[in-house]
């Protein structure tokens, strides 16, 4: 086990490579699967087409996915003056922090925000908007209670009308601001996978955009598993890190949510478990470390520090044996479901305790993600890489894929 001190001396100039502009996909294929995925595998690398991932996946293995979906974040208002605000929706605070329940509130809601324009937004000045919900027109004003905190307080006219329904009918899809674009119609269901289900997410899990209804259907007919978490990707996830030593960069929190059911299963699974995305990497593996406070720390606090695999632990339980001790403590008591929070840091160094391979995207220069790449590749991040790029592969959201075997 790597141990803090030893983390403090990866350095972010070793996780550089150079991305030309063009290699960014700026808008996603006609067809999910049609995308090119590289393959590694036991130190060799080889080209396929998304569609053929089945052929690759062994029969008996669980594929996890993340089944968060893209809310419209970002809301636009327009001020009497003409003067516009955009109010981008980061992570809620009242009268819940629990993404599930604040999106199914029926009145005022307070988010964290990031405001443009700010500066035109008058002390004590309340927004307003106009949007149609079935039909009916209904008012959606918007207030700031904190301004140096940016916190927002929305309330709408519309009784018994939940907030996810005040969001779909007033926000704009909010794709990542490296595509340098305004998002489009065709967004609204394409940054969005096919299995999305759990409204809360500010940014998609862009791993399982490839994925077609066909695809899945091959996976099932093959004998591949099927488990779904709900990790609700927040904006952080496009924080470049911007100090040299990584460990001091700081991580943001994205809440999960797991079942009774997928654990239950979790912990029956003796073939591979691949995760879909690196949001499902990064929950399984919080989901493992929060079996390890249980059994060690005798804590119930579902909250993974960006360092805590990092401690320097005499003996650590094997995945199973983790979360049994996640299913005792559910079943004590008497609970379905378990929500918690990761700031987790996956870097070169992390030793996998849940995860066999990981289908993903390709992602930033200097980012966590290609840390957490580098991480489970080894030294061999460099070499995928670079085959992608000579190979003339797409990258970011929009781009191709991978299918990562871990060493």
């Amino acid at each position: 086990m790597t141990k803090i001190k030893e983390i403090e001396d990866i350095k972010l100039s070793d996780y550089e490579y150079t991305l030309p502009e063009e290699k960014i996909a700026k808008f996603p294929l006609e067809n999910r699967s049609d995308s090119k995925l590289i393959q590694y595998c036991s130190q060799a690398i080889s080209h396929h087409r998304f569609f053929e991932i089945p052929n690759f996946i062994p029969a008996g293995s669980m594929m996890v996915f993340n089944n968060t979906k893209v809310i419209p974040a970002r809301l636009i208002f327009q001020r009497e003056s003409g003067a516009k605000i955009e109010i981008f929706l980061l992570k809620p605070l009242y009268p819940s922090t629990i993404i599930s329940e604040i999106m199914t509130n029926t009145s005022s809601v307070i988010w964290e925000t990031f405001i443009g324009n700010l500066k035109k937004w008058r002390e004590n000045e309340i927004l307003q908007g106009q949007i149609i919900i079935h039909g009916k027109t209904e008012i959606i004003n918007a207030r700031i209670v904190d301004r140096s905190e940016k916190l927002v307080e929305f309330t709408w006219s519309g009784n018994k009308v939940p907030f996810v329904t005040i969001v779909e009918a007033a926000g704009e899809v909010p794709i990542p601001p490296y595509l340098n674009r305004k998002a489009t119609i065709k967004d609204k269901t394409r940054y969005q996978t096919v299995y999305s289900k759990k409204e809360g997410a500010v940014a998609a899990p862009t791993a399982g955009l490839h994925f077609t209804e066909e695809v899945l259907q091959a996976l099932e007919e093959k004998g591949v598993k099927k488990e779904f978490l709900t990790l609700h990707v927040s904006a952080g996830t496009f924080q470049p890190i911007k100090e040299e030593n990584v460990a001091f960069h700081p991580m943001h929190s994205e809440q999960m949510v797991f079942t009774l059911e997928t654990i239950i299963n979790l912990a029956s699974q003796k073939d591979k478990i691949i995760a879909v995305g690196t949001t499902s990497m990064r929950s399984l593996e919080s989901l493992y470390w929060f079996g390890v406070r249980l059994g060690l720390e005798k804590s119930n606090l579902f909250e993974i520090p960006k360092l805590y695999p990092y401690s320097d632990f005499e003996s650590l339980p094997d995945r199973t044996s983790s979360f049994e001790a996640i299913l005792n403590y559910m079943k004590q008591n008497n609970l379905n479901e378990i929500t918690g929070s990761t700031e987790i840091m996956i870097i070169p160094g992390y030793d996998f305790k849940v995860c066999d391979a990981l289908v993903t995207n390709f992602h930033q220069p200097s980012s966590t993600l290609i840390l957490l790449v580098a991480a489970f590749t080894k030294s061999n991040w460099r070499k995928i890489y670079n085959e992608a790029l000579d190979k003339d592969y797409r990258f970011l959201s929009y781009g191709d894929s991978s299918l990562l075997w871990g060493n």
